[in-house]
């Protein structure tokens, strides 16, 4: 037993609960806090982001990457409200997120205090659970349930909120054992053999891949489980890595810029199986066309997300890992050679294609994969970019691609990446950003370059704001409204500006050599390249359509 003020007793509960990294940024209410870090820098390393999204980004990037809780801090009002972007992003994505803000002391809340932002309120809908803490006795345990409430059923972000009196008051403090949360399902034996019998009576399976299954780090057994089956497979942004990219099962990613052979294939298929998936609508397009000619089983830990968007036949609520290993163990080998055969025919036939006469995004990514034989960490801004960077780049391992799925939000790449690189500094971390993406949040070159964090950010420049663009191309009468960024902004002498070496890249011959000169350098480094302005990213499904009616540029 310990007497310990409040602040204290958030760093003794942050060591407890393993954390090695936290992110943020000081400001007055949650000085008390800083000043016991400061005390404790040789246990727990504190990175000071250049604005509190950047903070709230890198937490959500180390997550990714580990598995583990990230961490952000803020002080209260601006700096608790510059958080709120990351925290949606986070929460949009089911990523496992600790944001711990200080607040003004509680005789002044409700007054309008200078600074006081009732952030609890504000991020109500878009966190797991919300706390004020408002008596330091009960500080130390609403820490621990928020880290479990985090980490456990399907993860996301918790705001702990505290006024700043509690941060200076004293207690005793007991030390306790991290409680594990077991995983868990709810599924039945019935349903269980209701699922194998419908696989059993498949002819034409298919496997649909999302997030959960790179949550529940159950890749070995979607690997065994498509093998039992003998289904082929596709993704889901938030899915990339959970099943080998190289595999000749695999038929790249599903929906809006999906493949062909994926939209086509679920359109004909006789079984979806849907693992960790939400059925998102850049997914499924219009939901009464989606794989209408399939049963369609689903299968996720959480229980409101079957029957949300799309129908199921069956369902199996739980942990995707332990479902899987029930679920393998009761089947026996499938065989469905014609239907490979079909899918096999459809890859020939609609392969993933670009204009190879000239400096592109896709031939950037193909070259970055090429390089790094595949073994990077890949973070990715919103746009073209993050699409294409999905398409040609062939992600074999789990918690290799982090990119905003959900959200969709500009500027959350580079925060992502530094998270990333700190929580796996042995992997080699690459952010891929456009340049209205890069605009938006490019001031944390400076957290690279201060604590020399050897990432890598490409910034793909085509002075415009490509996806947008491209619909008002496509679907506006090419009325080019706000989306033209040719301006005077110089990309290079930015980085440089920021302590970052920089490289500008404007012919195919450039960018190996660019890509392994920034690996050798082993320090933040930004590469610049040049691509034409209305380079489109295809396939396409158009908003709300059918899948099924995916088209590319040759059939324009």
């Amino acid at each position: 037993m310990m007497q310990l003020n409040g602040s204290e007793i958030v760093v003794e509960c942050l060591k407890e609960q393993g954390v090695d990294t936290v992110f943020g940024y000081p400001g007055g209410t949650i000085l008390n806090i800083y000043d016991t870090l400061y005390k404790h820098s040789d246990e727990i390393r504190h990175i000071l982001t250049s604005h509190e999204q950047g903070a709230a980004h890198a937490a959500d990037g180390y997550a990714r990457a580990t598995g583990k809780v990230g961490v952000c801090l803020a002080t209260s009002g601006p700096g608790a409200t510059n958080l709120v972007t990351g925290i949606a992003t986070a929460y949009m994505d089911s990523v496992p997120v600790v944001a711990i803000t200080a607040n003004v002391t509680l005789p002044m809340l409700g007054k309008d205090s200078f600074q006081e932002v009732d952030i609890a309120g504000v991020t109500m809908p878009i966190t797991k659970h919300g706390y004020i803490v408002k008596n330091v006795e009960e500080l130390a345990d609403t820490i621990r349930r928020a880290f479990t409430i985090a980490r456990s059923g399907r993860p996301g972000p918790v705001l702990v909120d505290i006024t700043k009196d509690v941060t200076a008051a004293v207690c005793e403090y007991v030390p306790k054992p991290v409680e594990v949360e077991p995983r868990t399902y709810r599924c039945t034996e019935e349903e269980i053999d209701q699922v194998a019998e419908y696989i059993r009576a498949a002819k034409k399976p298919y496997i649909y891949l999302g997030g959960g299954a790179v949550a529940s780090d159950a890749c070995e057994e979607v690997a065994a489980f498509a093998e039992l089956i003998d289904a082929p497979v596709c993704d889901t942004l938030m899915g990339k890595g959970a099943f080998d990219g190289r595999s000749e099962r695999y038929t790249g990613m599903i929906g809006m810029h999906g493949t062909k052979t994926s939209n086509l294939g679920v359109s004909q298929c006789d079984l979806l199986i849907a693992l960790g998936a939400r059925f998102s609508d850049r997914v499924i397009g219009n939901p009464k066309k989606f794989a209408e000619n399939a049963r369609i089983i689903h299968m996720d830990i959480d229980a409101a997300e079957i029957n949300k968007n799309i129908r199921a036949d069956a369902s199996l609520v739980g942990d995707l890992k332990l479902v899987l290993q029930e679920l393998n163990r009761r089947l026996e080998k499938q065989e469905h050679s014609d239907w490979m055969k079909t899918i096999a025919d459809l890859k020939t036939k609609y392969p993933l294609k670009y204009d190879g006469s000239q400096l592109s995004c896709p031939y950037v990514i193909e070259a970055i994969d090429r390089v790094t034989k595949g073994e990077a960490l890949i973070t990715t801004d919103v746009g073209q970019h993050q699409m294409w960077a999905a398409q040609y780049y062939r992600y074999t391992k789990p918690r290799t691609f982090l990119s905003s799925g959900g959200l969709g939000t500009m500027g959350y790449g580079l925060g992502a990446c530094i998270g990333a690189q700190l929580g796996q500094p042995d992997k080699l971390c690459i952010n891929i950003a456009g340049d209205g993406c890069f605009r938006m949040n490019m001031n944390e070159l400076a957290t690279a370059s201060r604590y020399n964090i050897p990432i890598i950010q490409v910034v793909i420049n085509n002075h415009v704001l490509g996806m947008v663009r491209q619909w008002q191309t496509l679907f506006y009468g090419k009325r080019y409204s706000q989306t033209v960024l040719n301006d005077r902004v110089d990309f290079c002498k930015v980085a440089e500006g920021l302590g970052c070496t920089a490289i500008r890249v404007t012919t195919r011959e450039e960018v190996e050599p660019a890509i392994e000169k920034a690996i050798a350098l082993k320090a933040p480094v930004l590469i610049e390249c040049l691509i034409p302005e209305d380079d489109k990213v295809f396939p396409m499904v158009p908003a709300g359509a059918p899948i099924a009616e995916v088209f590319d540029g040759d059939d324009l």
